[in-house]
């Protein structure tokens, strides 16, 4: 049986879901830069650029998503599965694209590659206040630097 806070809390739950999922599919895979101020809290906290627990702006996340915009051509974002509770949101995603600039430590190949991501992010009042993300680090360094075939 369903009470009034539950169906309150999944409303809530729905909407920060809402809110993640157009994070990544209009801001970062559509590279709309104007949904950003929608969608990130002016005080957010980058965690990427702030470190865990740092304090950030949303400057910081501009800068993050036109470093991913030059480093990665034909970029590609997929968002494969969501999972929230309370103000947190955890997105399990995949990004596809060509390598152009430095990613984790090496220049530029111009190889395809594909790699999953897990990103946290807190939500508050419609806007991400908080954001991690835990790529496939090694994957991708793999398939960037794998001997040619």
């Amino acid at each position: 049986m369903s009470t009034q806070a539950d169906t309150a809390g999944a409303g809530t739950t729905e909407a920060n879901k809402r809110v993640a999922r157009r994070y990544f599919e209009e801001l970062v895979n559509g590279q709309r830069i104007e949904v950003l101020a929608e969608v990130v809290a002016a005080d957010a906290a980058d965690e990427t650029r702030v470190g865990v627990g740092g304090s950030g702006t949303r400057a910081d996340f501009q800068e993050h998503v036109e470093w991913l915009w030059k480093s990665v051509k034909e970029l590609e974002v997929t968002v494969d599965d969501l999972v929230a509770e309370g103000d947190r949101v955890i997105v399990f995603w995949t990004i596809a694209g060509i390598h152009e600039g430095t990613v984790f430590g090496v220049e530029g190949t111009g190889r395809r590659f594909r790699g999953r991501s897990i990103s946290s992010l807190t939500v508050r009042d419609g806007q991400v206040v908080r954001y991690n993300v835990l790529p496939d680090r090694l994957g991708i360094v793999q398939q960037l630097t794998a001997p040619a075939v």
